[in-house]
């Protein structure tokens, strides 16, 4: 398991504490994970076709330059 140290502004911190303090989640940690998983799963599409697009013009310009 991989452990990540982060720094949060004086708003966000709060903002994890009042969720934690509403019960929705039992540690920073889980809440955390939790907000990165979802992020994760939500930009994923986004991600896969930036990467293909990154492929498709690295080879575009590989044959480009092979002209």
């Amino acid at each position: 398991m991989k452990t990540v140290c982060i720094e949060l502004n004086d708003k966000l911190a709060e903002s994890l504490s009042a969720v934690i303090r509403e019960g929705l989640f039992k540690t920073d940690e889980e809440a955390i994970r939790f907000a990165l998983i979802a992020f994760i799963e939500k930009q994923k599409p986004a991600l896969i076709e930036q990467f293909q697009k990154e492929d498709i013009m690295w080879a575009l310009d590989q044959k480009r330059s092979r002209q």
